[in-house]
């Protein structure tokens, strides 16, 4: 008898995920199901082939959501994040297995004992970053502790970014994944990190100016900025006692002071809604911001509030964005600054089918060893192929189907909700992307400690 897989939400991180367990359904003996509010999407290959089948599935019609998990035997939950809680609990009450790429949610992790007593694996976190960050940092934090030597440092950085020969606009960025997390990424509280054993906050109006670059052989170089809680999992990774401790986002150098600009205008606030914003042009969004003149134009007021010049290169990446077009319309209803901005965003910097999409991830490990410090800087770089067969569809849904397969052949057994931090789950699933062409380069480099590159302090 097959043994049957449930994939619940087939978007835009799923091509890979599919490709793969359905490459390995014959000789693996599995039954794929595929869940999706709207099957009319997927590509035709899934629905003619022989151990598939394509459903349409309301995740929120419980009766017909619980049929469909009773009939598996492990279930790959796709969907946004506030719908896993759904998937989890359905799970739990029938005895099947969970994957999801996605971060544990409390809710979820208020699961824990119960699905440890029931034997079940509740994978999470499993896709690239939460997931190839976490078990390709622990690969080399355990290779360090191994040898006997102590840790001090670590820094991880990962980007969604447009690939070099894609790369045809002035802000060097396209939207790789939900474009809303790009609008909104750093709200909700400062961001906290350690340096040198120091408590760090950065505000989210200062968190733009404040970066760290890095360079990647071939690639060039890349700015970042601190993530909000850079301390998350300073327990899981047993780096209690590290000095330095700072994950960030990476993007081409000079994006984040022109996205600053945005920050202190106030269009990425997503907490107040624009009346009547529905067909108001580009050029009379922006003015919404500006103080009134009667004289002076959209243009001056913005380059005199923000003191950019005329000939500013960010000021030519505001142009490159159409932003003071009066002829093109915003297309949201009553809607926030933030869903504004994106909508406008979203004109400029969606992939076209040709374009190619990278992953950018970059960690550094500071150790001391025989008395002596220590640094391993580790960069993995993976390209895409289209706009569907994206490097981000392949570096979250790789590990997650390796995980689901991985599970269902009894090689990761361990019961509970879990995150892949232990070897039986990141030895295998790190060497099977290696032959994926996703695979780290480690060097050895000097010991800095923390030392980043920070501008308008």
């Amino acid at each position: 008898m097959s043994r049957k897989i449930l994939v619940v939400g087939a978007g835009k991180s799923t091509a890979y995920l599919l490709d793969y367990l359905l490459d390995k359904a014959v000789s693996e003996n599995l039954h794929i199901t595929i869940g999706d509010l709207h099957p009319e999407n997927l590509p035709g290959h899934y629905a003619i082939h022989g151990n598939a089948a394509i459903k349409k599935l309301n995740i929120l019609e419980a009766e017909q959501r619980k049929a469909a998990v009773a009939e598996a035997d492990i279930v790959v939950s796709m969907l946004p994040a506030r719908f896993h809680i759904h998937m989890a609990k359905d799970c739990l009450d029938l005895g099947k297995h969970l994957v999801t790429a996605s971060y544990v949610s409390p809710e979820i992790m208020a699961l824990d004992a119960d699905v440890k007593a029931k034997g079940l694996v509740f994978m999470n976190e499993i896709g690239v970053d939460p997931g190839i960050d976490h078990m390709s940092a622990m690969k080399v934090i355990d290779e360090i502790r191994d040898k006997g030597g102590k840790m001090l440092l670590f820094e991880s950085f990962t980007g969604g970014l447009v690939a070099p020969e894609s790369d045809n606009n002035l802000w060097n960025y396209k939207f790789t994944w939900n474009p809303r997390n790009v609008v909104v990424a750093g709200q909700g509280g400062a961001a906290k990190f350690i340096q040198e054993g120091t408590y760090k906050y950065i505000p989210y109006h200062k968190l733009f100016r404040r970066t760290e670059f890095l360079e990647v052989e071939g690639f060039g170089t890349f700015e970042a900025y601190a993530n909000r809680d850079s301390l998350k999992y300073r327990d899981a990774y047993g780096l209690q006692d590290a000095l330095t401790l700072y994950r960030g986002t990476m993007r081409r150098v000079g994006f984040s002071k022109a996205w600053n600009i945005f920050v202190q205008m106030g269009m990425t606030d997503d907490t107040y809604t624009i009346e009547n914003s529905e067909g108001m042009s580009y050029r009379e969004f922006v003015n919404l911001f500006l103080p009134y003149s009667p004289t002076d134009s959209v243009e001056l007021k913005l380059r005199h509030y923000l003191k950019i010049d005329q000939d500013d290169i960010f000021w030519g990446k505001l142009l490159d964005l159409d932003l003071f077009n009066d002829q093109k319309k915003v297309t949201v209803k009553n809607g926030t600054p933030a869903q504004i901005l994106q909508s406008i965003l979203e004109a400029s910097w969606t992939l076209d089918k040709t374009d190619k999409d990278m992953i950018v991830m970059y960690h550094k490990f500071g150790y001391e060893l025989d008395g002596k410090k220590r640094q391993i800087d580790s960069n993995m770089v993976v390209l895409g192929e289209d706009d569907t067969h994206t490097a981000m569809a392949k570096t979250v849904g790789l590990p997650v189907a390796m995980a689901t397969l991985a599970i269902l052949n009894g090689k990761i057994t361990k019961p509970g909700v879990r995150i892949p931090l232990e070897k039986e789950v990141y030895e295998p699933i790190l060497a099977e992307l290696e032959t994926y062409g996703v695979h780290f380069n480690e060097f050895e480099t000097s010991y800095l400690g923390y030392n980043p590159d920070t501008v308008g302090l």
